[in-house]
């Protein structure tokens, strides 16, 4: 193994088509451009990374897409043999890209939460240690890499876009704002509205656990985001943002137009913001959208998707 990095350095794009239609100054931190698709693989590398120094030589890990193809991908390249577990929800596409990497994958749960709780077991049982897809401090070390990029190429935006899932991206971003003194943003929460568990939880004050997940932006399903996400929140401006599949979907359509690259609705959904919101921002604002990427969306589900969703 070496001490180099797994993921790369992704470049900022300046969307020329939402300055043209709104005036608007976007720029993109275009993590879709990652080996393994998604911004998941920073923080694997950081976790296998800390793993491997420990001696460890397998690992187990649940995950229903983006965190178990990143994991694959960073442990094909360390050496790192992986046994995934996956719900039955995942796709045979997801399965077998999973499975091109060499990883060992069963299908066991309704969901990732059943999922989850089996692999929790196993590690035990094998005495191995568990991978999570987004609660871990490892795993946040590793996203923040993203805001220090962001910080070496331009100033401090006003806003910045996240997707939120189980609130692993959002966790780094928070970690990467603050290292970076960028302390003014406003950031922007996009979920999806079968998935909203952190728009729920900040309105609440408190973790709320949603009792099912119902969008096609299936990578934001968790169902309770990280703690620490929600702790972190009150030392930011945070502006909530929830909105339908149509909405998400429609981004991921332009996005591609846009740029040629396919990415999922969960990234969708922070896509659409400035589309949804446009008559409301100042074009003086400075935007930076976090393109988180994602691989769980052939060609064959976008076509689908475009007929569903016209």
């Amino acid at each position: 193994m070496t001490t180099a990095n797994y993921y790369i350095n992704t470049p900022l794009f300046k969307s020329h088509q939402l300055k043209k239609q709104y005036g608007l100054d976007v720029v993109y931190k275009m993590d879709c451009y990652q080996p393994s698709g998604s911004f998941k693989i920073r923080g694997m590398d950081n976790f296998l990374k800390e793993l491997y120094g420990q001696g460890y030589k397998k690992v187990i890990a649940s995950s229903g897409g983006n965190a178990g193809y990143s994991l694959a991908y960073v442990g094909q390249q360390m050496g790192i043999s992986l046994r995934l577990i996956v719900p039955v929800t995942t796709s045979d596409y997801m399965i077998a890209k999973i499975k091109l990497l060499g990883a060992e994958v069963e299908v066991y749960g309704a969901n990732w939460n059943e999922a989850n709780d089996y692999a929790l077991q196993i590690s035990k049982e094998y005495d191995l240690p568990y991978v999570p897809p987004f609660d871990h401090p490892f795993l946040w070390k590793g996203h923040s890499s993203i805001i220090d990029e962001c910080a070496l190429e331009m100033k401090e935006p006003d806003s910045i876009i996240v997707a939120v899932g189980g609130g692993g991206l959002l966790c780094g971003v928070f970690e990467g704002l603050l290292r970076n003194n960028w302390l003014k943003v406003k950031v922007v929460t996009a979920e999806t509205e079968g998935a909203a568990s952190y728009a729920k939880s900040m309105a609440a004050g408190h973790l709320i656990e949603l009792k099912e997940i119902n969008t096609i932006a299936t990578s934001l399903g968790a169902k309770k985001v990280a703690a620490k996400a929600l702790e972190y929140a009150s030392q930011f401006n945070i502006e909530p943002y929830v909105t339908d599949d149509n909405s998400a979907f429609n981004a991921c359509k332009d996005f591609f137009n846009e740029y040629h690259t396919l990415v999922e609705p969960a990234c969708g959904a922070a896509l659409s913001y400035v589309r949804n919101n446009h008559s409301k921002i100042n074009p003086k604002e400075k935007i930076l959208v976090i393109v988180c990427g994602g691989v769980s969306m052939g060609m064959e589900k976008y076509l689908a998707y475009s007929k569903q969703y016209q």
